[in-house]
């Protein structure tokens, strides 16, 4: 069921791959979520409702990479 990532996280295929692991995990708690990639980072955006919604995408970056987070940018709406 669960594909394994491309390890060059620059490609498109990574940072999609990443997306696709957070919107599977988290259905219906993200809104226009992405990933930027920052200073050899990622930077998560996006909209979620609650805090914890904008912790458990953090969390599920972390299981699909072990790329560092530079900042977690979700909007808590």
């Amino acid at each position: 069921m669960n594909k394994p990532l491309p390890t060059d996280i620059a490609s498109p295929e990574a940072l999609t791959g990443i997306e696709e692991h957070v919107h599977a995990r988290l259905t219906g708690l993200v809104g226009d979520f992405q990933l930027l990639l920052r200073d050899g980072g990622f930077v998560l955006r996006g909209r979620v409702h609650t805090y914890y919604a904008k912790q458990l995408a953090q969390h599920a970056v972390m299981e699909a990479t072990s790329v560092p987070m530079r900042a977690n940018e979700n909007e808590v709406c």
